[in-house]
């Protein structure tokens, strides 16, 4: 019974001291690329916009496909779904609004920042751990040049700009969804459905979701370089740490979005 308790503990014990540890290395990692990002600039140390430019397409009109598709059907499902219920009291014109703020306040954000994190967040961890494991981060501290600077905000920046940009076409073709459900199936108009969407969205929930993506994307983002930057073991280490890029990732932007929700229409 002691064994099994002092096991138990010592596992404890390890898991503690590498949480603790990747926190730490995840801060060093922040505090650098913040500088790069936000000082360096000012300081005659311009950013790599063409790499930025090349993320920026790697992440986010590549993804655009995905992320389309899955909005479109996610719309037609919320307004299926509510149909269902609001026809029983005659009132499927509330579909309209359903949609609409269930989509800008908590779907597209969340959704697209899940299917980014699938497609994009794992795609930077196997890219920068295989330069690890293969010494071209090696070779780059070796010619003098800054693995955060060439390497993390490319990436990270890429991310914080496409992910919103993401989640506003997201918006967009989510609503568009309900509209043609509700144009197929329910006795609505076309006008006085979009007027009914124009009217029950406010400028909160459109920029709650804006704020939601900007943190989703810099912990994708983040997480995805610090995963990579962190790989042990060839091959087999690139593995595993893509899986616990993409774990990490959306554990932690579900427990970002309660706390977002919490902050924004629990509060005020």
């Amino acid at each position: 019974m002691t064994e099994i308790a002092n096991k138990l503990l010592g596992n404890i014990g390890r898991s503690t001291l590498d949480v603790l540890q990747q926190l730490r290395g995840v801060r060093s990692l922040t505090a650098e690329a913040g500088y790069w990002m936000f000082i360096a600039p000012f300081r005659s140390q311009k950013l790599k916009w063409k790499n930025t430019i090349e993320q920026m397409v790697k992440i986010g009109f590549n993804s655009m496909p995905i992320v389309l598709l899955i909005a479109f059907f996610v719309g037609l499902i919320i307004a299926m779904q509510s149909a269902y219920q609001l026809e029983r009291f005659g009132t499927t014109i509330y579909v309209a609004n359903l949609v609409a703020v269930s989509l800008t306040r908590e779907l597209a954000p969340l959704l697209t920042a899940i299917i980014v994190t699938g497609r994009s967040g794992s795609a930077i961890t196997a890219e920068i751990g295989t330069m690890k494991v293969s010494e071209e981060v090696d070779a780059l501290q070796t010619m003098g040049l800054n693995p955060v600077r060439f390497l993390v905000v490319p990436r990270l920046l890429a991310i914080m700009i496409m992910l919103p940009c993401l989640t506003v076409i997201a918006d967009l073709v989510g609503i568009f969804g309900g509209y043609v459900l509700a144009m197929g199936t329910l006795d609505l108009t076309s006008v006085r459905y979009i007027d009914q969407t124009i009217s029950a969205l406010t400028f909160r929930d459109l920029s709650s979701g804006l704020i939601k993506s900007v943190f989703f994307a810099f912990i994708i983002g983040m997480n995805g370089c610090f995963q990579g930057l962190s790989v042990r073991g060839g091959a087999e280490g690139v593995g595993k740490s893509t899986t616990r890029s993409v774990v990490v990732s959306i554990f932690l932007i579900i427990l970002a979005d309660v706390f977002f929700t919490f902050l924004f229409f629990s509060t005020f």
